[in-house]
């Protein structure tokens, strides 16, 4: 029963469950497997035909080649088509959603919410977050005391998805309808009808679009969400797939004094992003990316990494998120896993030398010994690096042996437009866009963490040269001032 109830929630189940989408799937395999089958008995047949009747070494040099080619054949049949990131646009907020230290902290000092600890608490918290004064919160936050019932939640979807889409499809030349695949993501906000339905209602899409909506995912739900595009991509042929990634905050913020939870109070902002994604043939010619690599990896199977970020009431009836002090720790393990794994399939060879070598040495001969981290820059070019804060940043950083200029872009992005969450990888992107950085050829990392724990990578492989990005999108304004070295 247990498998059954599993299976019935997988939205990738539901997906193939589909009557067409099931038959024309079952109806390709078994003629594959039906032409295998057929060629080898015939091959079989045909040679023993030839030995029997003795005849010359040329034919049975013949048929082997013939066999050999049918199995190529069938391997690039079989394969399925590649996934290019056609264009994406990120949400720009309006100016009066901006949110100064200054009024954030008189703002919540006249919510009545808080105590005198609580206020100094934040105010320590923003100063040293990295943040600049220009980060913006949805208009509900703004009202005194905050509007965070259903309604305005409805208003804050309507204010950051609707734009950012419409731009998107200028930009792509594309209607509503012609999209196959639509998923969106938002991990605290989780309303019915689902955000999907929203979208689709909005927009009149198609009665056939597969649709599917993301929640409590965190931080890496756009990267989950990439990833659940590609799986999809795989058995839709010739179809565009349209990513929504944002986070709610108008229901979001946390009206208590428990200091765990005051954290994402500070942290998190306004922001949301529109990918379009396409296996189609033809999409190649004006895409900006290949789909080169992802991965997902978490550690919810554990107690301590599962409680490590978790959403309950305080002892006063308050909901918010409570970030553990172990934190930094679960995520590095979780990060080790996910990049372990990563750089088996992408590092080169002499990279993955050197690292086993240093295990082996570590173990058998010295134990005081350091233990070898691959060098991820002989294969990546452009790093996107989770924005949950400066520290995490720099660890991260660290860990992975990245430069300043490494970790610029998710240091600029914290700085300009705080933590959007899962959306704050899209910003980095456009950063690095705007300063004309990604070249043909290059290879970007997106590294998304979030609650679960969980960690996912999409690594992209630029396929154009990309220019006149700095004129349009977030940065268009801004790019100029950037970067402020003296984010410290």
């Amino acid at each position: 029963m247990e498998s059954l109830s599993k299976l019935s929630h997988d939205p990738l189940h539901h997906t193939t469950t589909l009557p067409s989408t099931l038959l024309s799937k079952q109806l390709h395999s078994i003629f594959l497997e039906l032409l295998s089958f057929s060629t080898v008995i015939l091959i079989g047949s045909i040679e023993a035909f030839f030995i029997l009747h003795q005849w010359k070494a040329i034919f049975h040099f013949l048929f082997l080649c013939s066999f050999t080619l049918f199995f190529i054949l069938k391997l690039f049949l079989s394969k399925p088509p590649p996934v290019y990131l056609v264009d994406f646009s990120c949400f720009k907020p309006p100016s009066f959603c901006r949110i100064p230290f200054s009024s954030f902290l008189e703002n919540a000092s006249l919510f009545q919410f808080h105590d005198a600890e609580s206020l100094s608490f934040m105010a320590k918290i923003l100063t040293t977050s990295g943040q600049s004064e220009e980060t913006c919160v949805p208009p509900a936050l703004h009202y005194i005391p905050p509007k965070t019932h259903l309604r305005e939640s409805i208003k804050e979807v309507h204010m950051v998805l609707f734009p950012v889409m419409e731009d998107l499809l200028s930009k792509t030349n594309l209607s509503p309808r012609d999209i196959d695949i639509l998923i969106v993501n938002c991990s605290g906000f989780c309303h019915c009808p689902s955000l999907s339905s929203i979208i689709i209602n909005k927009y009149s899409m198609r009665s056939d679009i597969k649709s599917y909506t993301l929640s409590g995912m965190g931080c890496s739900a756009s990267a989950l969400a990439i990833d659940m595009a590609q799986s999809l991509l795989k058995i839709h042929r010739h179809s565009y797939a349209l990513v929504l990634s944002t986070e709610i905050l108008s229901s979001g913020w946390y009206s208590g004094n428990d200091r765990t939870k005051l954290l994402l109070n500070c942290l998190f902002r306004t922001g949301s992003a529109a990918i379009l994604l396409s296996n189609r043939r033809e999409a190649k010619k004006y895409s900006k990316y290949k789909l080169f690599r992802t991965l997902r990896t978490q550690r919810a199977f554990d107690d301590k990494a599962y409680f490590s970020a978790f959403r309950e009431e305080d002892s006063e009836g308050n909901l918010g998120v409570t970030l553990k002090r172990d934190l930094l720790q679960v995520a590095g393990e979780t990060l080790r896993s996910n990049i372990t794994v990563l750089g088996s399939s992408i590092l080169p060879l002499s990279e993955k030398l050197r690292h086993g070598v240093s295990i082996l040495w570590k173990k058998f001969i010295d134990k005081s010994s350091e233990i070898y981290v691959p060098n991820f820059k002989t294969v990546i070019q452009h790093f996107c690096l989770p924005t949950s804060g400066r520290p995490v940043i720099r660890e991260i950083a660290k860990g992975l042996k990245l430069g300043d200029r490494d970790m610029e872009a998710a240091l600029m992005t914290l700085h300009r437009f705080g933590n959007q969450s899962s959306s704050s990888l899209w910003y980095e992107l456009a950063y690095l866009e705007a300063k004309e950085r990604v070249n043909k050829g290059d290879k970007v990392w997106q590294l998304g963490m979030g609650s679960g724990p969980k960690c996912n990578s999409v690594v992209w492989e630029c396929i154009r040269p990309i220019i006149g990005e700095s004129k349009r999108g977030p940065w268009a304004d801004c790019i100029c001032r950037y970067p402020i070295m003296a984010v410290d």
